[in-house]
């Protein structure tokens, strides 16, 4: 290995920025303040020029860090303290535990290199105390980093003690006066002793840490959240458990609003007023950031074909490349929707005004112009900036019996029959049709649950689903045009492993899966459409979603085969997500859309892509991709936690189910037409013992050789509604009274009650919120 050049033979005087720069890059230990005026062999006035130096590389985004240590902005320290966040196949992935979460780049994610006994950088001979033990989720370690050509990695040096890791739950208070904590968490079974209330009650919602190392010692209350059941907490506890970001920064809300009153420079932008553009949402949607019109095309060399507009709302406008909103925003990295409120990415002012194209109000707009042939082919399409005015904003139901009643203008109709065209294109493309139930939840003025029911699926919705896809292809497409980054929407097919098991599952239904031919999502739907009984019919697409991958974001493109394309992007939602925003400047970049903003206006210049937007591409997008799942977890949970609470009141009556899923533990059952999901622990099945057969997914009794398999109907007691951890458990009506209330305190008799403490949430009526499915969101 080649030394590196001692600093005596560089040359002396202040350096330029790519010198600094490029010492930091390549010095094996932190370079300072100190180390860098030393290896260029300053004094004096020089110092203090360097000072000023470094200053400048700082505002200007090219480093990080402080006096005494500091690297490539976006890079990481050459010794720095890491924080485990997965285990990837095995390799512990870490984060520099020093990262702030409103740092504008998301944190690299470094793979951590275990040694064997020794450290990377010890000599040697210089064992250390041993092999470090496995690394977990959550550990902390010291360790030397290095960028590789594959991404960051990291050598431990030394494992650090661990940091306090918040819980949260109710407190109960038992017989002898002693606190304990009910975690909210259902995979906690048992509640733990709180050693110290701060000032918390029987029944409040706390945060707690550990007391103190010893797990004895139990927990001690860092802070009161209130009543479990009060308006707005179901969300409030998703919220916290997931750490999802949901106030701004001062600064990003003065920020917004000053974005908020910039020109729209009409002289610059397409004027698309006078098109009855119409945009169709959600009756109680907050916020609206597409609309569409089409028309038939007048160009005999497209005779049949139509001329389409899809306008989404110009986000990039006003929310710019390292802005403080734009902090906020990559933070976030998603809108998140709860029955009772949004968490929005942007703060409102953008978000629910501004930006939201709205009936009768001149906004700005990136505008997607398409050419459809007759077949449905998306032949031609350009990208604007343009100014649109909305005509109308309808409702999908109200738009749905416009066409249906014949009383639609013609603008509307337009639309329909274009429609039809794009869809006989989808049926010869042939993507995955999985028809499987969304349900919403209704909430009153008062926030409890009045409706749990299954959404109606109407062709309005199927009408701008096709509008908005099309729409994603073109822009994919056009930045592929120009090579410029592009965000795809990655959906990779499924792996062996999950073919295989699926295969395993259909044939416990005699049915064939044969795996020596190219996999296709119409593979899976000639295999749905061949299966008449509805009840099995939905339990193949649930099995055929589970053998899906999870779709991603990233800058390579593997194509999206749930929608059988090749190429595609998400552009039609920048304000709720942030990976659409990132997709528009790169189209301001790649068509010369870039839009001035007065000099002397406080957000930056450019709207397009920014340096470090290019340059770290793969890391924002594996944070969104994160933040995705996080906003789908946190969803879900909640949706768990008001389907409990509406079926609290139920406990004790039978209903009809189905089974979901079987395992050695107990069967997985939902009520039918209703949704909810919950357990029947093996152990009250019956008076013997059962024995699960993995490969067939069964329970077979060892005595009567009873069966018990997915997609069985059954008659079930709801047993236990929990709505604050979102639990469910059936028992067979024979076997009433064998499930106890979830939890119990150790060395304490009796065991409490929990039950008492369900009821409907009380919050302030919201957007209603859906039981998604695992990967539904396209």
């Amino acid at each position: 290995m080649t030394d590196m050049p001692k600093p005596t033979k560089r040359p002396h005087g202040l350096p330029n920025k790519e010198q600094v720069m490029e010492f930091i890059r390549n010095s094996e230990t932190p370079a300072g303040k100190r180390e860098i005026s030393r290896a260029f062999g300053l004094s004096g006035q020089e110092k203090i020029a360097l000072k000023a130096l470094l200053r400048d590389m700082a505002d200007e985004g090219l480093i990080d860090g402080d006096r005494r240590a500091f690297h490539r902005m976006g890079g990481v320290p050459k010794v720095t303290v890491l924080r485990v966040v997965d285990i990837d196949e095995g390799e512990a992935i870490g984060i520099p535990d020093s990262w702030q979460p409103d740092d504008a780049i998301p944190p690299p994610r470094i793979r951590l290199i275990e040694g064997k006994g020794r450290a990377k950088g010890q000599g040697k001979g210089r064992a250390t105390h041993g092999a470090m033990p496995a690394l977990r989720r959550g550990d902390r370690v010291l360790a030397r980093t290095e960028e590789t050509g594959t991404g960051w990695i990291g050598h431990p040096m030394k494992k650090l003690p661990q940091a306090h890791e918040s819980l949260m739950g109710i407190v109960e208070i038992d017989g002898t006066g002693k606190g304990w904590l009910a975690p909210i968490d259902k995979s906690i079974r048992s509640s733990m002793p709180i050693a110290d209330l701060g000032g918390a009650v029987k029944g409040q919602l706390v945060l707690s840490e550990p007391a103190s190392k010893s797990p004895r010692a139990g927990v001690k209350v860092v802070q009161v959240l209130g009543d479990p059941l009060a308006p707005r907490s179901y969300s409030l506890i998703a919220i916290h458990k997931y750490g999802i970001p949901h106030e701004f920064l001062p600064e990003a809300l003065d920020e917004a609003d000053a974005a908020a009153k910039l020109p729209l420079s009409e002289d610059r932008r397409e004027d698309l007023r006078a098109l009855p553009i119409v945009a169709i949402d959600p009756a109680d949607a907050r916020d609206h950031d597409d609309a569409i019109w089409a028309a038939p095309d007048d160009d005999r060399a497209n005779k049949g074909g139509w001329k389409a507009l899809v306008a989404i709302a110009d986000v990039s406008f006003y929310v710019r490349p390292g802005s403080a909103v734009d902090r906020e925003a990559r933070k976030r990295g998603n809108s998140v929707y709860f029955p009772d409120r949004v968490v929005p990415m942007l703060p409102e002012v953008l978000s629910a005004d501004v930006c939201s194209l709205g009936e009768g109000e001149a906004r700005a707009a990136m505008a997607c112009h398409m050419t459809i042939d007759a077949e449905g082919r998306v032949k031609d399409w350009r990208f604007t900036r343009a100014i649109v005015q909305i005509a109308e904003v309808l409702a999908y139901e109200d738009a749905q019996a416009r066409i249906d009643d014949d009383s639609a203008a013609e603008h509307l109709k337009h639309l329909w029959a274009c429609w039809k065209t794009l869809h006989a294109a989808r049926i010869a493309r042939d993507p995955l049709e999985l028809d499987l139930p969304e349900r919403r939840v209704m909430l009153d003025e008062k926030g409890r649950i009045t409706e749990v029911a299954v959404r109606e699926r109407l062709d309005a919705h199927r009408v701008v689903e096709e509008y908005m896809i099309a729409a994603n292809v073109a822009a994919a497409k056009a930045l592929e045009a120009k090579a410029a980054p592009v965000v795809y929407r990655v959906h990779e097919p499924p792996s062996r492993e999950k073919l295989m098991a699926l295969k395993d599952y259909l044939a416990t239904m005699d049915r064939k899966l044969a795996l020596g031919q190219v996999i296709t999502p119409g593979l899976f739907n000639r295999l749905i459409k061949d299966v008449a009984d509805e009840a099995e019919k939905a339990l193949i697409m649930e099995q055929v979603l589970r053998s899906q991958t999870q779709a991603y974001y990233g800058p390579r493109n593997a194509g999206h085969f749930g929608l059988a394309l090749g190429s595609y992007a998400h552009f039609t939602s920048p304000i709720r997500r942030y990976s659409d925003l990132l997709v528009h400047r790169a189209l301001v970049d790649a068509y010369g859309l870039e839009q001035p903003r007065p000099a002397d206006h406080v957000i930056p210049a450019t709207s397009g892509l920014s340096d470090r937007d290019r340059g770290s591409l793969d890391r924002v997008t594996e944070a969104i991709s994160q933040t995705e799942r996080r906003a789908m977890s946190a969803e879900r949970d909640t949706i768990d936690r008001y389907v409990a609470a509406w079926l609290s009141g139920k406990v004790g009556e039978t209903f009809d189910t189905r089974v979901t899923g079987v395992q050695k533990f107990g069967l997985f059952a939902t009520i039918l037409g209703f949704g909810g999901d919950g357990l029947v622990p093996v152990s009250i099945l019956g008076d013997e013992r059962f024995n699960y057969d993995e490969r067939a997914q069964v329970l077979r009794g060892e005595r009567s050789g009873t069966e018990y398999r997915s997609g069985d109907r059954l008659k079930l007691r709801l047993a236990e509604a929990n709505p604050l951890t979102g639990a469910l458990k059936f028992e067979p009506p024979e076997y009433e009274g064998r499930i106890e209330p979830r939890g119990g305190r150790p060395h304490v008799k009796p065991k409490p009650n929990r039950q008492d403490k369900t009821g409907f949430i009380q919050g302030k009526r919201g957007r209603p919120g859906n039981i998604r499915h695992k990967g539904s969101k396209r």
